[in-house]
């Protein structure tokens, strides 16, 4: 089975920080799959935060370059998203998910989804 759990939602001011983490359980090891993180306000479509792709590369959306990071520890099969310097525009829920190839801001590209997690910026 294929089971993604995100943690680390929470309430935050701005300019604060957050760490959100992505539990993976997973037959296909996490060195092989793209890993990403997405969220979604209410009324907007799902947009892709960070990528980190197959090649070790990460990619961030213009929104969020140079404050959001994500990464990865393969030992304990999770993959993280530091959050600094977060704006209310930030606010979102947020979902991790994993797909065997591609890695794009295509939502379609992923297989696999988290249930969620909220991110509250004031």
């Amino acid at each position: 089975h294929v089971q993604l759990v995100e943690s680390g939602g929470g309430s935050v001011q701005a300019g604060g920080s957050l760490r959100l983490s992505c539990a993976v359980s997973s037959s296909t090891a996490l060195s092989d799959l793209c890993l990403a993180w997405f969220r979604q306000a209410p009324g907007k479509e799902r947009e892709g935060v960070a990528v980190r792709d197959r090649f070790r590369r990460k990619i961030y959306a213009d929104s969020v370059r140079g404050r959001f990071t994500i990464s990865e520890d393969s030992a304990n099969n999770t993959f993280d998203l530091q959050m600094n310097s977060l704006k209310p525009e930030d606010t979102a829920m947020y979902y991790c998910a994993t797909g065997p190839y591609g890695c794009s801001w295509n939502v379609l590209a992923y297989t696999n989804w988290g249930q969620g997690t909220q991110v509250t910026v004031s």
